[in-house]
């Protein structure tokens, strides 16, 4: 089934369009859509069943063929990233199509998604071909960077949290521009850094940009550089005319950047910075200062040992949820101590919860965090597979160590609440959904997830369900947790 699949995105992708032929409207597909506003679903000619949110910048018209950035949300939430995009795309001149339909889960679930959302935009739409982009975030990273392997049409991808498939390791034989970018306290920092550093080592062009945060999509000030590195890329190539103005703009930016770093005594990573910018103004300006600057560091002894203090930080992080991440794989044996397995896991965990909120030294404290967000990612995938599977009473367990993990996240009180009422404790349930509602920092999407999630079919009719569709005052999310 597996082969099947990659065989109709392959196949979907060798169109006119991803064959280096322009994408134009069809008469028949030209019907009205707004510009310069996120458009939250439109809905496939062909596929009526797939949707996509839509942004078309300001001048957008079809008498010209413009560049594309498609876009995979882990939770069919395609508004979320447009949304985050939008800005960057009206700035950079970006049409943004984002999946409501592609989700963590089966590969063939994500490649129908995937060809129903590129079929139709390629009808309704003029595309450059050659400027085709992908993106995503966490499992939506993977989709991204698995499709430019397949079709070897992307003109770049964006990662988002996450790299490539474990069972599609980056290559030489197909080579793409890649611009990641990670949260501070991500969980998958680890994964991130050094699939930059994989990148390098097989001739991609790549960038790494660190943001402050957890596991999230990027923010939007990261998207617009990530869409400006992108057509400093383009202009490289050809598929651009070169702007020496919007050059000069990028270049300064970075040095700024760099400076900050170095100014603040951070120099490990002021180097850094200083090399992605040389190598992305390489052969488009005259960077002799940045790459000074860089060469200049590179005999501090901080820059130096840079490297093995960061690698310190990944093999900490991973001592710290090597214990946890057995005890989670012991629970799900259902061993015969079974309660005790799970109460040493709650133990493991809220103490890791305490640390990070008492620890004061922040090169520890992110280690902390990205532990206790390992732990979380852990229990939840863990949790939702076992619900998926009938198995109600253990995945009600594991929603409660993420529970442990983040008693503040809607997610997991939400998942908590579903498993509640799946094993027929609707006390439990209620009492969950109303932290979930008092945590959410997206009210509307909270209130439809409640009228449209069939496991809370048979609270519907009753007063106390419906005050949890209120209003919230104050926003407060089962939201980008």
């Amino acid at each position: 089934m597996k082969i099947v699949a990659l065989l109709i995105v392959v196949l979907a992708l060798q169109t006119p369009s991803a064959l280096g032929q322009t994408s134009q409207p069809s008469n028949s597909s030209q019907s009205a859509l707004e510009t310069g506003v996120v458009i939250p679903k439109v809905v496939c000619s062909d596929q009526p069943e797939q949707s996509y949110a839509l942004y078309l910048p300001k001048h957008y018209a079809p008498d010209r063929r413009w560049p594309i950035v498609y876009v995979f949300d882990p939770g069919a939430r395609g508004r979320v990233p447009v949304e985050i995009m939008k800005d960057a795309a009206e700035r950079s001149g970006f049409i943004v199509a984002g999946s409501n339909n592609s989700r963590n889960g089966p590969w063939k679930l994500e490649s129908e998604a995937a060809q129903a959302m590129m079929k139709d935009v390629q009808t309704r739409l003029a595309i450059e071909s050659r400027s085709s982009y992908f993106a995503g975030f966490s499992g939506g990273a993977r989709v991204s960077a698995t499709i430019a392997q397949l079709c070897q049409c992307a003109a770049g991808v964006l990662l988002s949290g996450a790299g490539f498939r474990p069972s599609s390791p980056p290559s030489r034989e197909a080579n793409f521009p890649v611009f990641s970018a990670v949260g501070t306290y991500d969980f998958n920092f680890p994964e991130m850094a050094r699939l930059d550093a994989k990148l390098e080592s097989l001739g991609y062009a790549h960038f790494l940009r660190q943001f402050d945060g957890p596991h999230q999509w990027a923010p939007s000030a990261v998207m617009d550089e990530a869409f400006a590195w992108f057509r400093l890329l383009a202009m490289k190539e050809g598929r651009e005319p070169r702007d020496y103005s919007f050059v000069a703009a990028q270049e300064r930016l970075a040095d700024q950047r760099a400076l900050a770093l170095e100014t603040s005594g951070d120099l490990y990573s002021a180097w850094k910075e200083y090399r992605r910018a040389v190598n992305t103004f390489a052969g488009l300006t005259d960077s002799t200062s940045l790459k000074t600057r860089a060469q200049a560091l590179e005999s501090n002894k901080a820059v130096r040992e840079g490297p093995k203090r960061e690698e310190g930080e990944f093999d900490e992080q991973q001592r710290l949820t090597q214990e946890i991440s057995n005890g989670m794989a012991a629970l799900a044996l259902n061993p015969t101590n079974r309660d005790d397995v799970r109460f040493e896991l709650e133990q493991q965990i809220v103490a890791l919860h305490s640390r990070s909120i008492h620890e004061k030294r922040e090169d520890k404290l992110r280690v902390v965090k990205r532990a206790l967000a390992d732990v979380f990612a852990n229990a939840i995938e863990t949790g939702e597979a076992r619900l998926e599977a009938g198995d109600v009473s253990l995945a009600r367990e594991y929603f409660q160590l993420t529970c442990d993990a983040n008693p503040d996240s809607a997610w997991a009180l939400g998942d908590l609440a579903l498993a509640k009422a799946r094993d027929g404790d609707r006390k439990g349930a209620m009492e969950a959904l109303r932290h979930a509602r008092e945590k959410t920092k997206d009210p509307v999407t909270f209130s439809e997830w409640l009228e449209e999630e069939p496991g809370f079919a048979k609270f519907r009719d009753s007063a106390e369900f419906r005050t949890l569709l209120l209003p919230i005052e104050k926003p407060q999310g089962r939201g980008n947790e």
